[in-house]
């Protein structure tokens, strides 16, 4: 059994530390706004 404990552990720890990489990501990295544009060809307008 101590293996087992050892192994969830072990899971929790991961796991918090990807947790605790997202929220840093959330709070310190600001994303940029830019405009987009996408050219559609008139072929793709046309009713059927």
């Amino acid at each position: 059994m101590p293996t087992l404990f050892r192994f969830i552990a072990f899971l929790a720890i991961v796991g918090g530390l990807i947790f605790a990489g997202m929220v840093a990501l959330v709070t310190f990295v600001q994303p940029e706004q830019r405009e987009m544009v996408e050219i559609v060809p008139p072929s793709k307008l046309q009713q059927r």
